[in-house]
């Protein structure tokens, strides 16, 4: 694989990533030429801790601090020790000089700091892989936080996205795992998904719309942008006055009701994803607020998740299968909304979520986590050669994260009996969703045309019963395959009885004396002996010669 020089580097810092965290089998099919020595990076090799993956991928920049919280989110692919130390990346990244801050303030705004805030503060409130966050005041006294995009960050995500498609679309042509699980798809997903991030007016756009839409539910809140504030790089959006739910004390947990906060935030959730079609794909307990009258505030919604209808349907049925611990269904809804591989084995797979579903279904209380068991039955779907759709894989990670948070307000939460209590009013208002003017309209436009029409396509079917003109043509599919084996069997048939009948006059005229002779015996016997010979000599070939080609293939 050729690589430009701009790229080596990077290409040589991934594959000792993968070398020092043992995968160095991969590294040598990638085609290194020479050893990529850490030493010369101010690098040391020695036992290799989860905390040092948490600083390689910090040390590697944005792109890799990003993936790494994506990995602490997802139990299914790495070990529980890793998970823990790469939660530290959600919001525990080195900043940026405040200098560069406000070169960034000034220059997205078009006015110094000074003018368009009475306050400003120098410290950052949190820092993250993408942009850090300062808290300020309008100049109406409005309490805001400004979330400000690192300088240079686009470019530098790009050329990582470029090194990382090389090696990913080296993996899916040359590997199996990587036929298996499509990394470029993957990393593509990853991409579009970075990309919103990046955009800032999107996710200014989505507060706006995950705010209308949980406008109903008195115990949560979406801090709402600042529009005029608002750039790709600039972020201005309300501040929440309020602690993260992991730094609640256990004190502080006797004064609110975690069991109806933690029940209308599952509700929520559930909503956005079989109801509204968009939602929070990234709800971890850094991103969620406990506020001072005890409401819980969502914040960062940089990353979405979009559901079609079709999706929302099959996702519902998926959910209530999981939570009734009815694991065939699960299996047959994942099939039927998954890509097959050619590798893939319906039966086995059938067996392994039955068996996966079951035994969820009995854990308890302290242990039972829908979230888990979504992607599990993904990574069982990949294991049997089904490619699931990407929105099974996001709400799964979802509700692991909201799981997460439901232990903390509450341990005692049950989501499965969640599901079920929610069911009928999330079916109701999917029916009351696609019952719109339009829909009815144009149904009562179809039934129009379909009354109308009626009667005259009967008198057609009538008087094409009545003189015998209904006609019923049947098509199958290997019809013409059949056709051609009859033919081919047919031929042979008849080109033994003409050579059985060549055979046996042959013989008749043997007897009959006449003036043309050949070898001494009656001439027309003999040729007709002879044209049986050949004819019998061809037809032995010809079904040899087929049967070998039928053995080939």
């Amino acid at each position: 694989m050729k690589l430009s020089l701009s790229h080596l580097k990077r290409y040589k810092e991934i594959a000792f990533l993968f070398w020092k965290y043992g995968r160095s089998d991969l590294v040598q099919n990638m085609g290194l030429d020479e050893p990529y020595d850490p030493e010369k990076e101010g690098k040391k090799i020695g036992d290799v801790t989860p905390d040092q993956l948490a600083d390689d991928l910090e040390a590697m920049g944005p792109t890799y601090i990003k993936i790494g919280q994506v990995l602490a989110g997802r139990p299914d692919l790495i070990p529980p020790a890793y998970m823990k130390a790469l939660e530290r990346l959600q919001d525990k990244v080195t900043p940026f000089p405040y200098e560069e801050a406000e070169q960034i303030v000034m220059s997205e705004l078009g006015v110094r700091i000074s003018k368009a805030f009475s306050r400003f503060d120098t410290t950052p409130l949190a820092t993250a892989s993408l942009g850090q966050v300062h808290a300020a005041a309008l100049r109406d006294g409005r309490e805001v936080v400004v979330k400000i995009q690192r300088p240079g960050i686009r470019v530098q995500i790009a050329e990582d996205f470029e090194v990382l498609g090389e090696i990913a679309g080296f993996l899916d042509q040359h590997t199996a795992t990587g036929r298996r699980y499509r990394f470029c798809s993957v990393l593509e997903e990853f991409r579009r998904a970075i990309q919103q991030e990046l955009n800032y007016e999107t996710e200014a756009q989505n507060l706006i719309t995950v705010g209308a839409n949980l406008k109903e539910f008195v115990h949560i809140t979406v801090p709402q942008p600042v529009p005029d504030y608002c750039t790709r790089s600039v972020l201005t959006i309300d501040y929440v006055q309020g602690s993260k739910i992991t730094s609640i004390s256990p004190i502080a947990r006797i004064d609110i009701d975690g069991g109806v906060l933690v029940e209308e935030l599952f509700r929520a959730c559930l909503k956005q994803v079989l109801v509204d079609g968009i939602f929070h794909a990234d709800p971890h307990p850094g991103n969620v607020f406990l506020t001072g009258d005890h409401r819980i505030a969502l914040l960062d919604l940089g990353m979405v998740g979009h559901t079609a209808p079709g999706m929302q349907e099959n996702l519902l049925k998926l959910l209530l299968s999981v939570s009734e611990g009815k694991g065939e269904d699960a299996a047959e809804t994942v099939i039927r909304m998954s890509e097959k591989m050619e590798v893939f084995d319906a039966p086995e797979f059938r067996r392994k979520i039955s068996h996966m579903v079951a035994l969820a279904r009995n854990q308890d209380l302290e242990t039972i986590n829908v979230g888990r068991t979504l992607l599990d039955v993904s990574s069982h779907a990949r294991d049997n050669g089904l490619f699931v759709p990407s929105e099974l894989t996001l709400l799964g990670k979802t509700l692991l994260q909201l799981d997460e948070v439901g232990r903390i307000l509450d341990p005692t939460f049950d989501p499965n009996a969640s599901i079920r209590r929610n069911v009928s009013d999330l079916m109701s208002r999917r029916m009351k969703k696609d019952i719109t003017q339009g829909s009815v309209f144009s149904s009562l436009l179809e039934l129009k045309d379909f009354t109308t029409q009626l009667p005259g396509r009967l008198n057609r079917i009538m008087d094409a019963v009545t003189n015998s003109e209904v006609e019923v043509k049947v098509k199958a599919v290997d019809a013409k395959l059949m056709l051609d084996g009859m033919q081919k069997i047919a031929n042979r048939i008849t080109t033994g009885l003409v050579l059985a009948a060549l055979i046996m006059g042959a013989a008749l005229m043997m007897r009959i004396e006449t003036s043309f002779r050949l070898l001494g015996y009656p001439g027309i016997a003999i040729l007709c002996f002879l044209a049986a010979a050949a004819g019998g000599f061809w037809l032995l070939i010809t079904i040899f010669m087929h049967d070998q080609r039928t053995k080939e293939k």
